[in-house]
């Protein structure tokens, strides 16, 4: 069995690892998908850097983490996504990046299409929707059929590239914050390639539970969090641009502080979370020392699977994410088929079994529930889950 899979079964190793995480008490949190705890040393860690920044001010600043700090801990982040470091430009989050993709793209002609799906985020969506406004291009939305498959999916997007020859640019999200579906990034990035396509990825859940290579991918333009899953404040997500595709994007509205060959130049110039930044160090550290995407990844999918087994085949019960591990991770959708009211399952769940979920709409598929354990979660925690959903089934 290797390393990772038994880790993942073994609950002394994680109760272990719970313990360096203060958890309020309360409802048993299963939205875990909105951002990520940090732990009992980076909030120290983040405290501590307030307190520094806030003593030192513009001196500390200006002379050490503008010339120094900044440039190590982008270094850092580079290595963690093993990436040139100036490809990666630190943003307050992924949508930040996804827009500044957007509307900075510069191949675009009136007349030109844009491609968006059913399970993009609901920014992107109004990001894409905006180039039909300003760049007079046509914006092309598609449906994916329920329930997915791994082969479906990317014949979907063939389909479209063929039906709609006038495409140039598309949006991608590598897991779906709806329904946790794990979108078959690499086969569709080719197929997109094929047909003169461009790609830009929302990669905001992705992140930290999901071992991937951006070159081995086929992604030039990229958005991601370090807020879920890798452990660091809030506040604090990053830009990726393939150095030989940096002149593709321009300048965020005549950005000037950096040089134009210069990624950062491609976002917004503003004052950072300077205190969150530095708190990276150490996040990058402990996420590495845990063993990384891999190791919390296997564990996702383990609590994931124990909850989801138990009710796959439960009448009144429909799982929205298939079983394809190609095709899941640790957040995964479900619905109540005898009840037209999701919201109001939710609330069920957490008043009749303090299990803290979230509803979620807007795909094709319908609505839903959103579960996702954390890195805190517990087998017996997804069997309570598992006994309240039967019940309410």
């Amino acid at each position: 069995m290797p390393e990772n899979t038994r880790r993942a079964l073994d609950e002394t190793f994680w109760r272990t690892f719970a313990d360096r995480y203060e958890v309020q008490p309360g409802p048993i949190n299963l939205e875990n998908g909105y951002f990520g705890r940090m732990s009992r040393t980076v909030v120290e860690e983040y405290q501590r850097n307030i307190e520094l920044i806030n003593r030192s001010n513009s001196v500390h600043v200006r002379q050490r983490f503008e010339k120094l700090e900044s440039v190590e801990i982008r270094g850092q982040l580079a290595k963690l996504l093993r990436v040139p470091a100036e490809a990666v430009a630190l943003t307050r989050s992924a949508s930040d990046a996804l827009q500044s993709l957007i509307r900075n793209y510069n191949g675009l002609q009136p007349g030109d299409q844009v491609l968006l799906c059913d399970l993009e985020y609901d920014t992107v969506k109004s990001a894409m929707r905006w180039l039909a406004r300003h760049r007079g291009v046509e914006v092309i939305e598609i449906e994916h059929s329920h329930p997915a498959s791994f082969e479906t999916l990317v014949a979907s997007y063939r389909e479209a590239f063929v039906r709609y020859p006038r495409l140039k640019l598309m949006a991608l999200t590598h897991v779906t914050h709806r329904t946790g579906l794990v979108m078959p990034v690499k086969a569709i990035a080719a197929a997109a390639k094929e047909h003169g396509v461009d790609v830009i990825l929302d990669g905001a859940h992705a992140l930290g539970q999901i071992e991937f290579n951006l070159d081995e991918l086929g992604i030039s333009f990229a958005g991601y969090n370090l807020h879920k899953w890798i452990g660091a404040p809030l506040t604090l997500g990053f830009i990726y641009i393939a150095p030989q595709r940096l002149v593709d994007i321009d300048p965020d509205m005549g950005e000037f502080h950096f040089p134009v060959t210069d990624i950062r130049s491609r976002t917004p110039y503003s004052t950072s979370n300077i205190p969150a930044l530095l708190t990276l160090p150490l996040v990058f550290e402990e996420h590495h020392s845990i063993g990384g995407a891999a190791a919390k990844g296997a564990r996702l999918n383990y609590l994931r699977n124990l909850w989801v087994e138990a009710v796959r085949d439960v009448p009144g019960i429909e799982v929205m994410t298939p079983d394809d591990p190609r095709l899941y991770c640790g957040i995964t959708s479900m619905r109540f088929t005898r009840h037209a009211d999701q919201q109001a399952m939710v609330d069920r769940l957490l008043n009749d079994y303090n299990l803290f979920t979230v509803a979620r709409s807007g795909s094709a598929c319908g609505s839903c529930i959103r579960i996702t354990p954390g890195l805190t979660s517990t087998a017996q925690e997804m069997r309570l889950l598992a006994q309240a959903l039967i019940e309410l089934s």
